[in-house]
């Protein structure tokens, strides 16, 4: 096989251009469609040649948990999305959030988080850290000063995700990244709302971000899967011998998918942003919505730090119905278009009850804290016609 493209190209591409063709490797059939390469093992001309490439002094591929044809496209075409050096698919994006924590840090290192994250980001930095003597401590991330204050002699990591899961807050990036770069501590961006279309952590000082690729990079849940990208030595070195010996690695098949959606993931975006906005603006005059949490409305509580480092409010709305549990349930169940899902970034759109679901396993006063309250719900804007689906929003809502 030979890589066409990228060592090929006489000017500098664009992004729209990359996700089409970038990090492309063709056989010698010629194939336009990039090739799924669904082996576990390669055979070696000589003895001699297996043992160069395990040296690594022989360039190729010696085994599909280490390194495969169609996992190394994807993953050269998402750096050159992010504006990487290098970057490392894994099997999920939990995988990615924990193979790229834990492969940095060690036991007496600490880590400074922000609160709003994922549930099963919290599990990771909150309960499984602590396990292997790797303490943490949550802080409000939309503070500066107490990035800055809870800093201790052993911090080697700031961990964060903007805009936060569910309530929307936005961590202000490079305020945070010039802490941690003052202090040679690493700060981890899990970019996953933003996606790599509407925000750039790594231009505003981050050093690593991770994607699941189940949400937007598929778009069209069909499968799993997770990336990493940062600088070469933090791959090569660090993160790359950690996937290969643990073995959190990327079916092919899955990143042929993720590869093959990557190439409209721009035009995609922007029609969920298009919807998404429209949805906002709607439930915002709605009598049985009492609040809407969407960046790009200027009643966002801080819509001009989200707009200074993103390039649209996303794709994620977040909204109050008129009284509690019962009442966010009956609307839910009312739905006819949205799909009851707690997964988000989809061609379909999905509605979801944070505080029942994604984030059950906190504490009533840990939700308290993030304003995850039993009224919120979680409403990732699909591909249909915004008109529709302001239609059902409001058969459902007139159920309460």
């Amino acid at each position: 096989m030979s890589e066409q493209n990228n060592k090929n190209q006489s000017f500098p591409w664009s992004a729209q251009t990359q996700m089409v063709h970038g990090g492309t490797l063709r056989s010698q059939f010629g194939e336009t469609s990039e090739a799924i390469f669904m082996t576990s093992g390669y055979a070696y001309e000589s003895a001699e040649q297996a043992a160069g490439r395990f040296t690594e002094e022989d360039p190729g591929f010696t085994y599909s948990r280490f390194d495969n044809p169609t996992v190394s496209m994807f993953e050269d075409r998402m750096a050159l999305l992010e504006g990487a050096e290098a970057a490392r698919a894994t099997s999920t994006g939990m995988a990615a959030v924990t193979a790229a924590l834990l492969s940095y840090l060690s036991a007496g290192d600490h880590i400074v988080a922000a609160k709003a994250l994922f549930g099963s980001c919290r599990y990771v930095v909150e309960d499984l850290c602590p396990r292997f003597g790797i303490t943490t401590t949550l802080i409000d991330g939309t503070d500066n000063a107490a990035w800055e204050q809870a800093v201790q002699p052993n911090t080697k990591a700031f961990f964060l995700e903007t805009p936060s899961n569910p309530t929307l807050t936005i961590v202000d990036l490079k305020a945070v990244c010039d802490i941690a770069n003052a202090k040679d501590i690493k700060v981890f961006v899990d970019n996953v709302f933003a996606t790599p279309i509407l925000q750039k952590p790594l231009e505003l000082g981050a050093h690593v971000v991770i994607y699941s690729g189940t949400k937007h990079i598929d778009g069209q849940g069909r499968c799993l899967g997770g990336v990493v990208l940062s600088d070469e030595k933090y791959i090569l070195e660090t993160l790359r011998p950690f996937i290969r010996n643990t073995g959190p690695s990327i079916s092919p098949f899955n990143a042929w998918i993720l590869l093959k959606s990557l190439e409209t993931l721009d035009l995609r975006i922007q029609a969920h942003c298009n919807g998404a906005r429209k949805v906002a603006d709607f439930l915002a005059d709605h009598k049985n919505v009492t609040r809407v949490l969407y960046p790009e409305r200027d009643d966002h509580p801080q819509h001009a730090l989200a707009m200074s480092q993103m390039k649209r409010g996303a794709t994620v709305v977040a909204f109050d119905v008129r009284g509690g549990k019962a009442e966010a349930f009956a609307f839910e169940n009312a739905l006819e278009i949205i799909k009851i899902s707690n997964n988000l970034g989809d061609a379909k759109s999905l509605v979801t009850h944070p505080a029942t679901t994604t984030h059950f396993r906190l504490t009533p006063e840990a939700r308290a804290e993030l304003d995850i309250s039993d009224a919120l719900v979680r409403l990732s804007v699909g591909l249909e016609d915004a008109g529709d689906l302001c239609t059902d929003l409001d058969r459902a809502l007139s159920r309460i």
